[in-house]
């Protein structure tokens, strides 16, 4: 029926409602995809499993199917036409270069093509076709998929909330001389997305770190009157040193609110080693609150990583004067609607979200539970450090300062 609605011209969502079905299912079919007991099927002839991500081809007897040698393909592939070319032009005596000049390809290509491809010192074109789409399909099972030693790693540090490329990169600098301890990025997250789909272990498919399936758009900022007494210095007016994170001691804030919004934690990130403190709000987060959990949390850092302290224009920073007052940290304040302005610490209140998820009663975590949180946090790798830790780099400016 879905055929014979597009046939007479009914747009592809029109067509889709009416015989029930989503539109991206019927933007498959229009492509020749057709989805079988957790098989997808394309008209090329691949068959892709959804359990176990494997990829086969599905052939009919020795012979690939005639969808198969008809697709089209990737630009990068020798087409039928192109091989009927090689085959007269051969035939011809020209030499490698001259075809692959005719044919706008590399001569290595006309070369790797007939001396694969050719029985008896003879060319065929379309006997080459067939047996290049023969070949071409090769299932081949995920590094991930067999138990061993580096299965058990990846699975240790995604249980630790490590991503996939702090894991790659861990590896390499764990196991320099040992290859098969080598996994790509991609490879891990192929692995998580398709044994989720499987009914993955929960604590695995949680090493994901966020469930958005794309990004939100940036928005202008929107002009509003001030909020506080206490007149706020934008950023604009902070010093160039901190914005690009030469000098140590620059600090981004921010809470993380409980459930009701009645507990809250104190998140703060040094902007150059991506160092996290974090401070106990359980009873509420008014001003006040804030400023009494922020004077001791600053105050615990040596006089030379007090620089600086940038927030958003939440009501718990009413209180932003008595705060500088008290640790002599001046506070620089975002822009309205603009969080990237205080990336870092966006950024980390993401990664704590997997400790602390939305809707979370924060009460009944302690100081203790937090200084555990933040020191599994300073102890991963990042890339942004050249994949050190926040706890190497900032050991490193205490030492050398």
């Amino acid at each position: 029926m879905y055929e014979q609605l597009r046939a007479n011209g009914v747009r592809r969502r029109d067509a889709a409602a009416r015989v029930g079905v989503h539109e991206r299912t019927a933007e498959d079919w229009d492509k020749g995809i057709r989805s079988i007991n957790h098989t997808r099927l394309y008209p090329d002839g691949r068959r892709i499993d959804y359990k176990t991500g494997v990829t086969s081809f599905n052939t009919s007897g020795s012979m690939p199917s005639l969808a198969a040698v008809e697709a089209e393909l990737h630009p990068r592939f020798l087409t039928i036409v192109e091989r009927e070319t090689i085959a007269d032009l051969h035939r011809q005596h020209l030499s490698l270069r001259a075809i692959g000049r005719q044919l706008g390809r590399p001569a290595s290509t006309i070369k790797r093509e007939l001396d694969a491809y050719s029985v008896g010192g003879v060319y065929r074109p379309h006997a080459a076709h067939r047996t290049w789409v023969k070949r071409r399909g090769r299932p081949k099972r995920s590094k991930l998929a067999a138990p061993g030693p580096l299965r058990e790693y990846v699975s240790g540090k995604l249980g630790v909330h490590w991503s996939p490329e702090q894991i790659c990169h861990a590896l390499v600098k764990e196991f320099p001389d040992d290859e098969s301890m080598r996994v790509s990025t991609e490879t891990i997250y192929q692995a998580i997305y398709v044994q989720a789909r499987g009914g993955l272990r929960r604590e695995i498919a949680d090493a994901l770190r966020t469930g958005r399936t794309r990004r939100k758009p940036h928005r202008h900022p929107e002009q509003r009157t001030p909020r506080f007494t206490d007149p706020m210095v934008m950023i604009s007016d902070r010093p160039a040193e901190v914005e690009d994170r030469a000098v140590p001691g620059h600090w981004e804030g921010d809470l993380i609110v409980g459930t009701g919004s009645q507990s809250a934690i104190v998140t703060l990130v040094e902007r150059t080693t991506r160092y996290v403190l974090l401070g106990h709000l359980p009873a509420g987060h008014t001003a006040e609150q804030v400023r009494d959990v922020l004077v001791p949390l600053i105050g615990t850092l040596p006089p030379h990583l007090r620089g600086s302290l940038t927030w958003d224009q939440g009501s718990e920073m009413a209180a932003h004067k008595q705060f500088t007052v008290a640790t002599d940290v001046p506070v620089y304040f975002c822009d309205p609607h603009s969080p990237w302005q205080r990336g870092s610490n966006e950024n980390t209140n993401g990664l704590l979200r997997q400790y602390f998820p939305k809707g979370t009663d924060l009460t009944v975590y302690g100081p203790e539970d937090l200084e555990h949180v933040a020191q599994e946090l300073n102890g991963r790798p990042r890339k942004t450090l050249g994949w050190d830790t926040p706890a190497e780099r900032l050991r490193d400016l205490l030492t050398t300062t």
